[in-house]
């Protein structure tokens, strides 16, 4: 069975209204913001499925599969640069967990996604 993202085309579009990803790459963001949110809530809901989920929790993962698909092609240079940190001519600038970017499990997401992410329950180690 192929893994389907948890937002599809006509969600991204209609519910969520984005207008970064273009139709050509927008099934493999999606896709890949998906595998991401597998990572960061432990593959909980690849074992359980989404249609066990909440309402409410399908919802936060869909907007969130969509806000992390937009954030990772608009920043798609940065996050795929092997450089933590690098300078020119007196200005740095660093890769990493900052005020308002986490880095968690391997995967860069924005502070704000992540928590909305974190209220589906998903996020904590301690569950089973």
């Amino acid at each position: 069975m192929a893994y389907k993202p948890y937002a599809d085309a006509e969600y991204y579009t209609n519910e969520y209204k984005g207008v970064v990803l273009s139709d050509n790459n927008m099934e493999k963001s999606l896709k890949a913001a998906s595998r991401h949110i597998d990572t960061l809530t432990y593959n909980r809901i690849t074992g359980r499925g989404i249609s066990a989920l909440t309402e409410f929790q399908q919802d936060i993962i869909k907007e969130v599969c969509c806000e992390m698909a937009d954030f990772e092609t608009e920043n798609a240079d940065m996050l795929q640069s092997v450089l933590q940190q690098y300078s020119i001519n007196g200005v740095s600038m660093t890769f990493g967990s900052t005020w308002n970017l986490k880095l968690q499990n391997g995967v860069a997401i924005r502070m704000d996604t992540y928590e909305k992410l974190c209220q589906t329950g998903l996020c904590c180690r301690l569950l089973r």
